[in-house]
């Protein structure tokens, strides 16, 4: 016998099997079947554990769902800082794009539906999801805002609507594809109204010519 049939099983690395194969089984149950046909006792059959393993570690299906789109979607949407904002949100949006048109969209559809119906779902979808990520798009214009690239009397949050509008609206209403050929236009028709504006000039400023 050799010293590794010796020892005995090893929890933590058991643990961290089921952890992950449980993450794996609602991600992939939820983008075929869509959150509402899924539940607990699917996964944990998928995952090949007891429905007591997935309560030990997710208090909800809610909360189960949630973590499993934010490991799914790890660190790629962080945004890059190369000191062009422009190139940095248009580089940061086809990111989510592509994320929009894989199972991740698919994911970010079913629970959203189902938060229109649960508060607990829509609320736990925007703390999880949404706002980190949020606050990650303010914290890159608010350096371009510090930089001079971008105007500074309007909130950065108002700014984030202005870009990232668009894509849920067409993820959700499917008005038209989201595809990465538009995302330069969507990124300059924001960025047209949100660049500072020249101080006028005292010819081509009316109250200027006032006596």
């Amino acid at each position: 016998m050799t010293p590794e049939a010796s020892r005995p099983p090893d929890p933590t690395r058991r643990n961290q099997r089921s952890h992950r194969a449980i993450l794996d089984a609602t991600f992939k149950l939820i983008a075929r079947n869509g959150y509402a046909k899924v539940t607990i006792e699917a996964i944990a059959s998928a995952a090949k554990v007891g429905k007591p393993t997935i309560y030990r570690w997710w208090p909800s299906k809610g909360a189960l769902a949630l973590d499993a789109i934010n490991d799914r979607i790890g660190h790629v949407l962080d945004f890059p800082d190369t000191g062009n904002i422009a190139g940095d949100l248009v580089h940061q949006i086809n990111e989510v794009i592509a994320l929009f048109n894989s199972d991740v969209g698919t994911a970010f559809q079913g629970v959203i539906a189902e938060g229109q119906g649960d508060r607990s779902v829509a609320a736990s979808f925007r703390d999880t999801v949404v706002e980190p990520r949020i606050r990650a798009c303010q914290d890159r214009l608010a350096k371009a805002v510090a930089a001079g690239q971008l105007r500074n009397d309007v909130p950065t949050r108002a700014m984030t609507e202005m870009l990232y509008a668009p894509l849920y609206y067409r993820l959700l209403l499917g008005t038209d594809p989201l595809t990465t050929a538009d995302s330069a236009a969507l990124v300059e028709r924001a960025l047209e109204g949100l660049r500072p504006t020249s101080a006028p000039s005292p010819a081509s400023d009316p109250l200027a010519a006032s006596p």
